[in-house]
Parts: C-alpha cells; structure tokens; sequence
C-alpha cells in the first residue's frame, strides 16, 4: 500500500499508515487520565498525534524518535487538523523506505559542494583563504555541511539543506557583490560560508530532523563561532596567525546574521558585511520558505491556507 503523506491527510479520513514519532510526552487529563502527546512526521510535514486513555508501559515503548505503526483517525481541533491514535506498534527501520521520511534537496550535493568550494577559493585575504580552508579540509566537518538541513521547519528543512542555503547565498553574493565596491568581498564570502556550520552540531537528522542536547542548550551561532576559533587556534599552533581585527569581523557576522534580538542574534549588523550577509540569509530562507508552501499547498485554491512565520496567505495563480 502506498504510504499516505502527511501533506495529504483530510479530516475524517481513517489512518493506518507508518509515521515518525517525535517528542512523544506523557501527560494527565483533568480527570487525571493518562495520554500520549506527540508529533507525526514524514518528509511532507508534521502534524499532532494524540493517544488518549494511553498507559506507561506504552509510552516507554515508543521510540524518541522513531518509526511506528499508526492506526487512528484525523479530525479538526481548534482549526488544527491532528492524528487521534487508537493503537500505536513500532517498526524496525530496515523494513521502512527512508525517502518517505526525510526530505532531500532536489539539486545535486556533489555539483553544490564542488561550486561552493569553488566560490570561497576566490578569497584573495591569505588569513581567511587559509581559515576557510581548513574547514574545507575537515573531511568528517563537510559530510555533516554536505548532508545537514538548515532548519527544522522554517526553510530548507531537509537533507542537504545546509549546502543547499549556503550555495544559494554564495551565488546571490556573487552577482550583487560587483555592485557594492565598498564591501569586503573576502569578508562576505567568507561569513556565508561559516555563518552557519554550527548547525552541524546543532541539529540530529538520522531518524528524523531534531536538536541535539548540545545545539538545544547552546545553539548554532554560538557554536558556530566557537568552531572558528577552534580551527583558528589549530592555525596559531601550525604558525598561521590571524589577525584578531580580521577575527573579530568574521565574528561579528556570525553574531549578527539574524539580524534581530527577537530572532536570536546577540548582536545586530555593524558593518557593510554583516548587512548583506544577514539580508541574503533572510532572502533565500523567506524565498524558500515562501515557494515550498505554494508547493506543498494541497487545496485548488489560488491561496494557501495562512502561514503563521510569514504572517500572511500567499497567492498561488501564476501568471504566464
């Protein structure tokens, strides 16, 4: 039977499928009834499952996360469409086809990767060339940039989404740079490249895309510098210095490429670089985010259902 994705899911509709289950949590009613909370995912979406009159000895059994056997029912709750489980049984992952489960990037990781490398490579700054390609030479470091996502949900959340974001941007770089004399090309090219890597640390995506106890506690720009500065006292103790002036710019982008307090940037931009970086950032993230929920809309309607990230519906008729 073919498995039936999320993003298909109707209420009223019967389910008896394979899902991920993630964050599975065990709480009471108000009567004091155990239930299961959790969140049922594929490589379309999400949505909420719900195990009612749910026992211990079930909860411990599920996997976190994990794959598991669903029988139950969709329904609307407050406008929110969730799974109500009747029974729930785990699978072993070697009888599950994994593509059903995690989302790839369409474009060509080899084919990023080698143009990616190929755009820093540009760098004429001897301290940044040599800093950037020590990363580059981190075998084990550039398999997780190569097959990472670059967010859980908010935009390129799948496999290779991390190459995917950077390449992107590099790209989008490359074309606007020529306008902008004034800005330090090196430092830009560089700082897309880096603003980021923490994400390797930061986010899990074996079984399904999740924090790692490290990246919840710490997060991905504080690892992100904390990595630079471990590959630049690697280049100190090989007789490489970098210039703490240099250093510290490099590090200012990372710190601001969010752009806002809100958003999680320590810092906000302070110079030409960090602006460009942390706009092209927002542009390609807003871009992808805004083009895969056109995508992924299942409704014939000419908009989508409303996006609460973006704060608006988005209109889908294309104009020829």
């Amino acid at each position: 039977m073919a498995h039936k994705f999320i993003n298909q899911i109707e209420a009223g509709q019967t389910i008896d499928d394979i899902y991920i289950a993630r964050d599975p949590i065990l709480r009471s009613t108000s009567r004091g009834d155990l239930y299961i909370a959790m969140f049922l995912c594929d490589r379309t979406g999400q949505l909420n499952g719900r195990m009612w009159q749910a026992t211990e000895t079930v909860y411990r059994m599920l996997p976190k996360p994990g794959f598991v056997h669903i029988q139950g029912r969709s329904e609307l709750y407050q406008n929110n469409l969730q799974i109500i489980i009747n029974n729930v049984s785990v699978v072993d992952p070697g009888n599950v086809q994994t593509d059903d489960f995690l989302a790839r990037t369409k474009k060509d990781q080899k084919q990023m990767f080698a143009e990616v490398t190929q755009t820093v490579g540009q760098i004429k700054n001897a301290q940044l060339k040599a800093l950037v390609e020590a990363f580059l030479a981190d075998a084990g470091l550039m398999e997780k940039f190569c097959n990472a996502p670059a967010a859980m949900k908010m935009h390129h959340d799948c496999i290779g989404g991390l190459l995917e974001h950077v390449h992107n941007m590099l790209r989008v770089a490359v074309a606007i740079l020529p306008y902008y004399p004034d800005v330090q090309a090196d430092l830009v090219l560089a700082g897309i490249l880096l603003h980021d890597i923490g994400k390797t640390e930061e986010l899990a995506y074996d079984m399904a895309f999740s924090y790692t106890d490290s990246g919840q506690l710490i997060g991905h720009i504080v690892k992100s510098v904390a990595m630079i500065n471990e590959k630049v006292r690697a280049l100190r103790a090989g007789g490489t210095e970098i210039d703490p002036v240099l250093l510290d710019a490099l590090t200012h982008i990372i710190l601001s490429h969010h752009g806002q307090y809100e958003f999680g940037s320590p810092k906000l931009p302070a110079t030409a670089e960090a602006f460009m970086v942390c706009y092209i950032d927002d542009l390609d993230a807003k871009i992808n985010q805004v083009t895969g929920a056109i995508e992924n809309e299942t409704s014939d309607s000419n908009w989508t259902a409303w996006i609460n990230s973006l704060q608006t519906r988005l209109y889908r008729k294309r104009i020829e």
